[in-house]
């Protein structure tokens, strides 16, 4: 099968393209950078071509022929201090980079009989306790309306025959990437220990974080994206969430254990990380309990289901602090 993939050099296009040369297809790979990315050893076995998603071009040629498109490109969420020119970009890359993705299918001779479009569980908004299913109403929040224009702007493909999945993905966990990557180091060299983040209750009240936090490893994330690919019964929205989605207690708790600290049951004010992080800090102290219904009513099984196991999983490594002392100690000697 050959998959044409934007957003292929991110960390889930790059999970998934690996997975499906293991298993004998060839992923077409778009990026900005194709001749940065093919002095790369990692990616042996994947074709690139060079183009930008949200513009005109030569890249969309690529496209007819594909037995498949997967979707995933957009503005990286954590890299920059949220601002208007910012946000236009988060938006912009999304929008804009999906219309140009389903002008390619309209134009191609052979069309790909799938698209798997990226979203995200930012489409329900923050909506508390309650259970969110992929019939749930999307939300009214900066966040919500991206995804909302993101997923509309995919559906136009459906009307030239090609069957779209759309694939609504949680907080993915991944070793030093995504939530994890920003999550890791604070954790880690925090004096007094871990602590969970957000819904103190004011802006000035430390945290307990009893907001749920809906997550996923990315090995069940690239699965469920495969899933759709081969399912011809997987169509329509599909939450990219493990089945038990954890209060941000729960995960500040496993996480401290995952890497051998302690747990303080309470954790630094909303204010402080507005002040640290900016707007985007919403999307931390902020939750939703998002369920994978779809999913396992289709058969999908996960590998993963509890966040403790995700993280031990991730972290399975013992931390070698006595040898990190040694070279810090080492260091300073010399």
């Amino acid at each position: 099968m050959r998959v044409f993939i934007t957003g292929g050099t991110g960390l889930i296009g790059r999970h998934l393209a690996r997975k499906l040369v293991e298993r004998g297809d060839h992923p077409v790979i778009l990026t900005r950078n194709a001749d940065h990315y093919r002095r790369d050893p990692s990616i042996r076995g994947w074709e690139l071509i060079s183009g930008d998603p949200t513009s005109v071009g030569r890249w969309q040629e690529a496209i007819d022929g594909c037995d498949a498109v997967v979707n995933l490109a957009g503005h990286n969420l954590f890299v920059d201090r949220w601002n208007t020119q910012v946000k236009r970009r988060i938006r912009d890359s999304r929008v804009y980079g999906t219309e140009r993705v389903v002008d390619a299918i309209a134009r191609a001779r052979q069309a790909p009989k799938v698209l798997v479009q990226g979203s995200a569980i930012g489409y329900y908004g923050n909506q508390g306790e309650t259970d969110l299913t992929e019939s749930s109403p999307s939300g009214s929040d900066y966040m919500a309306v991206v995804c909302r224009e993101w997923e509309e702007a995919a559906a136009r493909v459906e009307s030239l025959g090609t069957r779209l999945a759309v694939i609504r993905t949680g907080v993915v966990l991944a070793p030093g990437a995504g939530a994890l990557g920003v999550m890791t180091p604070i954790f880690k060299w925090v004096p007094f220990g871990a602590a969970p983040v957000g819904s103190g209750g004011g802006a000035l009240t430390p945290s307990t974080g009893p907001q749920w936090l809906s997550w996923i490893h990315l090995e069940d994330l690239a699965n469920m994206f495969l899933f759709a690919l081969d399912h011809a019964e997987a169509s329509g929205p599909l939450n990219g969430t493990a089945p038990h989605p954890a209060r941000n207690s729960e995960f500040s708790r496993a996480l401290a254990r995952a890497l051998w600290r302690p747990y303080v049951p309470l954790g630094p004010p909303e204010a402080l990380l507005k002040l640290i992080l900016g707007e985007v800090a919403d999307m931390v102290t902020q939750g939703q309990k998002v369920l994978p219904e779809k999913a396992l009513a289709l058969g999908f099984t996960f590998r993963y289901p509890e966040v403790a196991e995700a993280l031990k999983a991730i972290f399975a490594r013992p931390p070698r602090v006595v040898q990190a002392r040694e070279q810090v100690a080492t260091a300073h000697h010399h």
